[in-house]
């Protein structure tokens, strides 16, 4: 066997491995994302739930579950980055959760490969974290629901439930800050490449966090170490 012949083989190998290790991590995925799809969140929680926001109707609380799966979702997109809540009501439902350790310990591990922390935002490490985490909610949450976070059209559910369920503590994010002056976090400032950019957004499949008025956190965020 010559030189180039063991050069070839060698870079066959190379190919092989890359490829089945792709293979594994899409199937990987796959498990993982199926595993949030799957999870009944409202017959674990939906009691519990029903005593922390009485006012809310049983259809109400099914939009709040299916706003955490949501969540959920964009953190596994976001792969270990932090993510910060969007909603003050999904966030009393995530708290809901972890009270359940060894079910949310169980889920976390099917989900995420991990525990999936909750972290409030006055205990980030760095200030920006909550910021970058808003940003990265807000683009992530955007592409699973086919928005251009750049010029939405509406707001993804995350950013629209809590005005929606008229949430008193809640968020709220308006797409025109213009025309309504005072009634929440603007929505199209959460992403700006830096300066004012009046709607303007990151959408590439990149992280590329900078800028902007990233508030809005309702109370943790999710990711990270």
């Amino acid at each position: 066997m010559n030189t180039t012949t063991i050069i070839l083989i060698g870079g066959a190998g190379v190919v092989l491995f890359a490829l089945a290790r792709q293979r594994y991590l899409v199937a990987r995925q796959e498990r993982r994302e199926s595993a949030i799809l799957d999870f009944d969140f409202y017959k674990l929680l939906g009691w519990r739930f029903s005593q922390k926001r009485q006012s809310l109707s049983p259809e109400q609380r099914q939009k709040v579950f299916r706003a955490l799966r949501q969540y959920f979702l964009i953190c596994l997109d976001a792969r270990g980055r932090f993510v910060s809540m969007p909603s003050q009501a999904v966030d009393d439902a995530w708290h809901e959760f972890i009270l359940f350790t060894r079910n949310y310990e169980q889920f976390c591990r099917r989900a995420f490969g991990r525990m999936l922390h909750h972290t409030p935002a006055e205990a980030m490490s760095s200030p920006t974290l909550p910021t970058e985490g808003i940003r990265r909610a807000w683009r992530l949450a955007c592409k699973r629901e086919g928005i251009d976070p750049r010029k939405p059209d509406r707001l993804p559910l995350l950013f629209a439930l809590d005005a929606e369920l008229g949430i008193a503590d809640g968020f709220r994010y308006s797409l025109d800050c213009e025309r309504n002056p005072g009634s929440g976090y603007c929505a199209g400032d959460i992403g700006c490449g830096g300066g004012s950019c009046g709607g303007s957004g990151d959408s590439s499949a990149s992280d590329g966090d900078g800028g902007g008025d990233g508030g809005g956190c309702g109370g943790g965020c999710g990711g990270g170490d």
